[in-house]
C-alpha cells in the first residue's frame, strides 16, 4: 500500500508510553481462537494458558522504532478511512461523516466495553466510538495467523472502522437490541451478519483507495478475510467446526464479502441482514 505522502490523522489517541503493562501471549506455535463480545473483538484469551492478562504493573517507556513505524502507519490508514467515508458518507447517504479515534496501546487498556488486552485484539467500542488496537496484533496477523503484508494490517484496521460506520448509521444499536431479544444461536447469526457487513464495508474502502494499492494488495486482504474465518481458526485450534458457535463467518463467507465490497464500491452492495443466503 503506498502510504508515502499521505497524512497522518489527528484522531489518534497513543496510550503506549504510560499505564498498565499486560502478561504477553506465550509462544509463536499459539493457536488462535476467536471469541466475539458485543463490540466485536478478538479474543485469543484461551491461548494464555494460565497467564493473567489483566496482571498489571505501571510503566513508562519509551517507544521502539518498531513500535513508532506501526503507528505512523496506523494513523495513515484511518486517515485513508477519513478520507473515503468522508467522500461517501455525503455523496451516497445524505449526511455527513463522524470519523472515530484510533486508540493505540500496548499490554492491556481500558474501555468502557470492558477492559482490553493483547489478547482481546482490535476493537470497536460503541459506547465512546472509538477503535482500539495493541499494535503487537500486527505481528499475530502476520507470524501467527499467517495473514502477512501491509495491506492484511490495513484491512485489520479498515475492518474496525467499519463498525464504527455501522455504528453511525445506526445498525450497530438495532443489531444489538435484536441480540438482547434473541437466543444465543439466533444472536451469533446476527453478529455473523455484522461482521460480514464490516467486511463489506472494508471492500468498498479498498475500492475508493484503489489509487493507493499496490500488486497483490486485494490479495493479502483476502487471505487475512480467510485466516480469520471461525471454521478455520476453529479446525488450527485441534476443534470440529461448529457453525452455531460462530460469530463472525466462515472463511469463504467473509472473502466474498470482502470481493463484494470492493467489486462493487458501494455500500448498499453490503446489506448482508437483507440477503437470503450469506
Amino acid at each position: 500500500m503506498r502510504l508515502k505522502g499521505i497524512r497522518r490523522s489527528r484522531n489518534v489517541e497513543d496510550r503506549r508510553r504510560s499505564g498498565k503493562a499486560g502478561a504477553g501471549i506465550g509462544g509463536v506455535g499459539l493457536l488462535v481462537v476467536v471469541v466475539i463480545a458485543y463490540f466485536a473483538g478478538v479474543d485469543i484469551t484461551p491461548l494464555l494458558q494460565g497467564q493473567d492478562p489483566f496482571a498489571q504493573g505501571e510503566t513508562q517507556r519509551e517507544l521502539s522504532p518498531e513500535e513508532e513505524r506501526a503507528a505512523a502507519f496506523a494513523s495513515r490508514v484511518l486517515a485513508t478511512t477519513e478520507a473515503v467515508w468522508g467522500q461517501v458518507f455525503p455523496e451516497e447517504l445524505g449526511r455527513e461523516y463522524d470519523p472515530p479515534v484510533l486508540v493505540l496501546f500496548s499490554g492491556v487498556t481500558q474501555s468502557p466495553c470492558g477492559g482490553a488486552s493483547g489478547a482481546t485484539g482490535p476493537f470497536y467500542c460503541p459506547a465512546d466510538r472509538k477503535a482500539y488496537l495493541d499494535t503487537a496484533f500486527f505481528e499475530t496477523l502476520s507470524r501467527q495467523l499467517g495473514a502477512k503484508g501491509d495491506f492484511a494490517a490495513a484491512y485489520v484496521i479498515a475492518h474496525e472502522v467499519a463498525h464504527h460506520v455501522q455504528n453511525e448509521l445506526g445498525i450497530l444499536p438495532e443489531v444489538n437490541r435484536m441480540r438482547q431479544a434473541s437466543d444465543k444461536v439466533q444472536a451469533n447469526a446476527l453478529t455473523v451478519r455484522l461482521e460480514l457487513q464490516a467486511d463489506c464495508l472494508s471492500g468498498v474502502w479498498a475500492r475508493n483507495v484503489d489509487g493507493l494499492l499496490e500488486p497483490g494488495d486485494v490479495e493479502e486482504a483476502l487471505n487475512a478475510a480467510r485466516r480469520i474465518g471461525d471454521d478455520y481458526l476453529q479446525e488450527r485450534a485441534g476443534r470440529v467446526p461448529q457453525p452455531h458457535t460462530f460469530t463472525h463467518g466462515t472463511s469463504k463467507q467473509r472473502a466474498g464479502w470482502f470481493a463484494t465490497g470492493y467489486e462493487s464500491g458501494e455500500p448498499g452492495a453490503c446489506d448482508t441482514f437483507a440477503a437470503d443466503g450469506i
